[in-house]
């Protein structure tokens, strides 16, 4: 069975670019028919945060990337958080070590940080130089009396060459003599993430590993791994950067960085879904508005691109506007609602939502709208409109046709701006835009006959004498 595992580490909100790796781990899984597992990688315990757990259960529950294995809903391969699973770790470690795979390094920091800074003048790329390999039989039952602190390392071949196969990537081909003995197990017992990783994708049958194309380099260790313990090893799909458009990474500066930062503006969870799925995926058709179930049926790894992904906001905005509009009004108010300020009447908030739900790009824009709405700001393009020729007449002829309505409604003010065009003989823009800019500050809008029902009479007679 396809099995795959989305495996983040609790050390704060799901950054984006975390997010589409997510989404396609369940793609990949759901496309086969197969399981989606959840992970939590808590090994390095000096970064875990309080809340992060929570926060991305949430995040995926919300994005409707459902687990089958993980943390509060078990499994077969449990325990899904690694703090949980220590003795495991240890136990492999230590098999490694019997196996002559690995070996018991005392080297304190003082030594290490000594051949580092010797690289570092030598402009070398610092390879731990196997010291405690060759140690003495009796040099080792001193170290083990005195319960010297140690790691254990991996012995890598010091000749030869690592190879391992992307599904995105193709061959990559690593020389022996650029990878070091990784540590596999630190001296306080936790298991370093590789060495976790490979452990724990194994127990798990994990059938799929996806992750991000910083790790295309890093992939020998894991298979010098595999073939320590003799185990059949994965199919890697790495995936392609997601930057800015500069070629910068999402930064939490910028507000760009985390799901929170978008769904806490009214980015809606299933069009980020949307959006994320199409950064480093060419669908098969031209459509670009998906659902989940429609992501899985479309969804193929053979399509997925080498180059960084653009993370564009006008186009995840363009993408989220058409999810906002097609939201059912009992739905879309409920979502919209707590956007508009609490000064606000219900029965107002109600109209000023369903009045702009054509024209948001997400949901906090509504308090932008609605700011124009009331305190109108024209800009430089419709000041020079207005100002480019004579409007008092059909602006007049307006005015004094509202003053005796009775009936404000939207279709009786359509009929009246209607009937002054006949009367004026002016149609079109010219009738119209006028009369927009005057009474709602902008040349563009909502439908115009609603926002001057919602204003009210005395409002929009007062803007129009204005």
């Amino acid at each position: 069975m396809v099995k795959t595992r989305f495996a983040p580490s609790p050390t704060g909100f799901i950054h984006v670019g975390n997010l589409r790796t997510a989404i396609f781990t369940y793609l990949i899984a759901k496309q086969q028919g197969g399981h989606f597992a959840l992970r939590i990688e808590d090994t390095d315990q000096g970064r875990l945060v309080d809340g992060a757990l929570d926060a991305i259960k949430n995040t995926l529950t919300a994005c409707g990337l459902l687990w089958n294995e993980g943390p509060d809903v078990g499994g077969p391969d449990g325990p899904y958080i690694q703090s949980q699973r220590l003795p495991i770790y240890q136990q492999h470690a230590h098999q490694l070590v019997e196996s002559k795979r690995a070996y018991r390094c005392y080297c304190d920091e003082a030594r290490l940080d000594s051949l580092r800074e010797l690289a570092q003048a030598n402009k070398e790329t610092f390879i731990y130089d196997q010291h405690c390999l060759t140690l003495s039989d009796e040099t080792r039952a001193k170290y083990e009396r005195e319960q010297t602190p140690y790691v254990i390392r991996q012995l890598t071949p010091s000749t030869g060459s690592t190879s391992f196969t992307c599904e995105v990537y193709g061959p990559i081909t690593i020389e022996n003599d650029q990878i070091e003995d990784q540590i596999l197990l630190k001296s306080d017992g936790y298991p370093t993430y590789n060495f976790a990783n490979v452990v724990d994708d194994h127990l798990m049958h994990i059938s799929h590993v996806v992750r991000g194309n910083e790790y295309l380099t890093s992939t020998p260790k894991y298979t010098l791994l595999y073939q320590a313990f003799g185990w059949e090893e994965p199919r890697y799909i790495h995936l392609p950067l997601v930057v800015k458009a500069d070629g910068k990474k999402l930064s939490k500066r910028d507000g760009d960085a985390y799901f929170s930062d978008f769904f806490n503006k009214g980015y809606l969870p299933a069009a980020m879904v949307n959006y994320l799925s199409l950064l480093g995926w060419a669908p098969p058709t031209n459509q670009e508005i998906y659902s989940l179930p429609q992501l899985v049926d479309a969804f193929d790894v053979s399509r997925i691109n080498t180059s960084p992904a653009v993370f564009d906001v006008a186009k995840l905005n363009w993408v989220n506007a058409q999810w906002i509009k097609a939201l059912p009004e009992a739905e879309y108010l409920e979502l919209v609602l707590p956007f508009i300020h609490a000064d606000v009447q219900i029965h107002t908030k109600r109209q000023l939502a369903s009045l702009f739900q054509e024209r948001l790009d997400y949901l906090a824009q509504i308090s932008d709208h609605i700011e124009q709405f009331y305190h109108p700001t024209p800009d430089a393009e419709t000041l020079e409109y207005m100002n480019a020729s004579d409007h008092s007449v059909v602006l007049h002829a307006f005015a004094r046709a509202l003053e005796p309505l009775e009936d404000f409604s939207p279709a009786a003010i359509k009929q009246l701006i209607t009937d002054v065009g006949v009367a004026c003989s002016i149609k079109g823009k010219d009738l119209f835009m006028p009369i927009r800019i005057q009474t709602t500050g902008v040349m563009h809008g909502p439908d115009l006959p609603r926002s001057l029902a919602i204003l009210g009479k005395t409002e929009v007679l007062r803007r129009l004498n204005g």
